[in-house]
């Protein structure tokens, strides 16, 4: 990309994929002065963030966690506009709720500090004293991580060579050896404490015995910033961007399949001309019809699961990720998801409400261990918008959204609605909707139940060609995260860049706006580890009709 640029600053871009990333990323490079097209095999731009309706419900079909509200910000205003002014955010009290297998109390996480300090002496003498100074370290990590770290191609390392980077080297080296959950259980007994600071690292999409202790940052968002929600739903969020994307001239083509990406030839190994790299030419791809096409461009940013791109849409000789790179990855867990309309009110759910079971580590064993299995009980996550938005569901009824993480296995299946997925899957689902009623005291749960859509790990294949069916991409463990996580270029074919959550810097909403972010330093040459500038001519208001 730094040779191709000195020569000839590419004019035209084609973005592979039409999720939160794609449509950031072709947000920025218009912005840039580029001519860009989104290209979305769905019938509908969104991917993960998606929507569905049903007989008056709303639901978000994604991510439902509203995290890092500066990293929104700072997107916004590189395209002239800001948060605050196209997203309108409450803030959550409780953030969340939690419930326990076996205890009748539930344990709600506040929307301040103060009170989750509070909160933690109450459950164990001392704790509250110790959660300052916990969260003390996750506010340092996080303001280095976000300074050195996250805005990082790592195309050169020299950046990183600060001196408040070495010297908390000793330091950021041991919170990187040592695993989450020996790190929490240092410091606090409390089985409840353990589990609240653990879990972050799902939304890693990882187990906190594995995911590296460095990402106690994440207590940091829920514990201390607290919980916001953008009302209409996450489905807002890709509104709004897909609309600033058009105003600057982008096209956003869905029902478009991208089968290949399209290279100059590969250069011979004689003669001068193997120095040279192929280029990337443009994409061929299919649309709503099923008819081939062609589009001709001088970059081509693939958002889509780098899996994908890597091993189906290019040659195996100009693949830096080939198959045989994936055998020694982690995939994050697959996902069993619930879409249910329930009739009545549920006020023992919060708008986020947790269920952890007794057996933490025997749980995260059959989802990550060797020999993989779907934990019975679960602890799961589930979502109740409608607690929040009106929008979601129809007067008299509620909006419910149900995440359970399961080993990333395809052969678990697809779902269906009104029960029409595989039989394993709604088996799976009939199992959840139980352990809910009981657990939360809605006993007549079920019964109540209007409208049900489920989703499996197959779908996930079938829909966003997720590797191993994934739900979120490859987990944080230390191999997989900052530096070692891979680059957001390819090193076989010029003007081929990558982005989104199996990319630098990795998983969640927050992180995929950054790595929209980081297309734009690589075609710019820029190696610096912060965000960039927000440009002087930047005018507040910009967008606003979005």
């Amino acid at each position: 990309m730094t040779r191709r640029r000195a020569s000839a600053p590419p004019r035209t871009a084609v973005v592979i994929g039409g999720g939160i990333t794609g449509l950031a990323t072709a947000a920025l490079l218009a912005r840039e002065g580029l001519e860009v097209t989104v290209l979305e095999k769905q019938p509908v731009a969104g991917g993960r963030t998606g929507s569905w309706q049903s007989a008056g419900f709303s639901f978000d079909t994604g991510p439902s966690w509203y995290l890092m509200p500066e990293v929104f910000d700072h997107f916004f205003r590189l395209l002239g506009t800001s948060a605050a002014e196209q997203l309108d955010l409450v803030k959550l009290d409780p953030g969340y709720r939690v419930l326990f297998e076996g205890s009748p109390d539930p344990v709600d996480i506040a929307a301040t500090r103060s009170e989750n300090v509070a909160l933690f002496e109450s459950l164990e003498p001392g704790a509250g004293a110790r959660l300052e100074k916990y969260l003390d370290s996750a506010v340092d990590v996080y303001d280095m991580a976000k300074k050195r770290f996250l805005y990082s191609t790592f195309a050169s390392f020299l950046p990183l060579l600060r001196p408040d980077v070495l010297k908390r080297g000793p330091r950021l080296a041991q919170l990187l050896l040592q695993p989450l959950s020996s790190f929490v259980a240092g410091k606090f007994t409390d089985p409840r404490i353990r589990q609240i600071l653990g879990y972050p690292a799902v939304f890693l999409g990882s187990s906190p015995f594995t995911t590296p202790s460095m990402y106690h940052l994440m207590s940091r968002l829920d514990l201390a910033d607290g919980v916001l929600y953008p009302m209409g739903g996450f489905t807002r969020i890709i509104s709004v961007i897909a609309s600033l994307a058009e105003d600057d001239g982008v096209k956003i083509l869905t029902g478009s399949t991208v089968t290949r990406i399209r290279t100059t030839a590969s250069p011979s190994r004689t003669g001068s001309s193997s120095r040279r790299r192929p280029r990337a030419t443009g994409v061929d791809y299919t649309d709503a019809s099923g008819h081939p096409l062609s589009l001709d461009a001088d970059l081509v940013v693939s958002a889509a699961d780098l899996h994908h791109t890597e091993t189906a849409l290019l040659p195996r000789e100009l693949q830096t990720y080939p198959e045989r790179y994936w055998k020694h990855r982690v995939p994050g867990p697959g996902g069993l998801l619930l879409h249910l309309g329930v009739r009545g009110e549920l006020p023992s759910l919060a708008h986020h409400t947790l269920l952890f079971t007794r057996d933490w580590k025997e749980n995260f064993e059959k989802i990550f261990g060797k020999h993989p299995s779907v934990p019975d009980p679960a602890s799961l996550y589930v979502c109740r918008p409608s607690a929040t938005d009106p929008e979601a569901a129809p007067a008299g009824h509620e909006n419910i959204f149900v995440l359970v993480p399961v080993p990333s296995d395809p052969t678990l299946g697809s779902g269906g609605v009104d029960g029409g997925g595989d039989p394993r899957i709604e088996a799976m689902a009939d199992a959840v909707i139980a352990q809910i009623s009981a657990w939360a005291d809605i006993p007549d749960l079920a019964e109540r139940i209007t409208v049900r859509k489920t989703v499996g790990p197959q779908d996930f294949v079938q829909d966003l060609n997720s590797w191993r069916g994934t739900l979120l991409g490859p987990a944080h463990v230390l191999k997989q995260s900052a530096f070692f996580r891979g680059s957001n270029a390819s090193r076989k074919v010029d003007g081929l860049l990558y982005a989104g959550g199996s990319t630098l810097p990795g998983i969640g909403l927050p992180m995929c706006l950054i790595s929209a972010e980081l297309v734009l330093k690589r075609l710019r040459g820029d190696t610096s580890t912060e965000e960039l500038p927000v440009p002087g001519n930047a005018v507040p208001g910009r967008g606003s009709g979005a």
